[in-house]
Parts: C-alpha cells; sequence; structure tokens
C-alpha cells in the first residue's frame, strides 16, 4: 500500500483538490471523476461529494494508495507558559 502524508496550509481541503495535490489524479477533472465513479473513500467509507472537506486527522483512500492529513506545524498554535 502506498501510504502519504499530505499537511493542511489551513483548516481543510476539498476532495478534488487533495487528489490533485498528492499526484493520485492527473487533473481536477480526473479527481472530480474518480470520485463521481464511487473510487475515492474518506475515512473507509465512499464519499461522492467533490468538494467534501478533509480536514487534519482524516484519511483518504483511492485502490492502494492511502493519504493522511496532517495538521501544518507551521500553522499550528504555539502555547505560552508564563
Amino acid at each position: 500500500m502506498k501510504a502519504l502524508e499530505l499537511e493542511l496550509r489551513g483548516d481543510y481541503i476539498t476532495l478534488d483538490a487533495l487528489l490533485k495535490t498528492t499526484g493520485l489524479a492527473a487533473s481536477g477533472g480526473g479527481a472530480k471523476a474518480m470520485i463521481a465513479e464511487g473510487r475515492v473513500q474518506v475515512d473507509g467509507r465512499e464519499e461522492l461529494r467533490k468538494t467534501c472537506k478533509v480536514r487534519a486527522g482524516q484519511v483518504v483512500q483511492v485502490g492502494d494508495a492511502r493519504v493522511r492529513v496532517l495538521v501544518d506545524p507551521a500553522a499550528a498554535p504555539t502555547a505560552s507558559i508564563e
């Protein structure tokens, strides 16, 4: 199984953009077709919404490839102790 990690640069990424960004789809149109065909799962469930919001902690799977979505460490809030 191909395991990938994607660090978010915001609160979420749309499912079609995630597939294109990670290279699992060659284009946005290809990503939308994969989703419409039922070839994509989010957290183990088939996802048919092309612009589904994928957030940190979720896992997207397409065939034998799995993408774990992480928080961008640069964007994570820091706590200060005084």
